[in-house]
């Protein structure tokens, strides 16, 4: 009989993205920043076309007159429960785009939204990292880009 070697209380490292901020506005504001075009276009994006609905279009264009780089064509938004949660797929930047974008499934976000002290917890997530080196230059550029996307979330929101 083989023996498994593999102890089910090892330490797993979790190749996840997590920022969090409170926020002074509603959970219903704060969603609009993530699913409302022009709002994203306030703090995130130089162009979005999102479709807020199950299955609808994520995309976001930082060269709007190159869309093929450095934008999130193709993602969808995988879950959507106004204003609690939104989840879509994610497409890196060009540098990291001939591994990360042709990966099956995508890297993927979710957003968190809890209504708290009149204002908002927001807790976003991204997960789907791979485990080469490659992957993890890749997730700490990403964790960086969204800490500096939240900081000015909060700047625009007031908070």
């Amino acid at each position: 009989m083989l023996e498994n070697k593999r102890s089910l209380v090892a330490p797993v490292l979790d190749r996840i993205i997590h920022v969090s901020v409170w926020l002074p506005k509603s959970p219903d504001v704060i969603f609009g920043y993530f699913t409302r075009n022009t709002l994203l276009e306030s703090w995130l994006t130089a162009r979005a076309e999102v479709e807020p609905n199950l299955g609808g279009k994520y995309e976001l264009y930082w060269e709007p007159n190159d869309p093929e780089n450095n934008s999130t064509i193709g993602c969808r938004i995988t879950a959507i429960q106004q204003p609690e949660l939104l989840s879509f797929q994610w497409r890196s930047p060009m540098q990291f785009k001939g591994f990360a974008n042709g990966a099956d499934p995508l890297t993927h976000v979710t957003v968190a939204l809890i209504g708290i002290k009149a204002g908002t917890s927001l807790h976003l997530v991204h997960s789907g990292w791979g485990s080469s080196s490659e992957w993890e230059e890749a997730r700490v550029w990403q964790d960086r880009a969204w800490s500096m996307g939240i900081q000015t979330l909060v700047r625009v929101v007031g908070g």
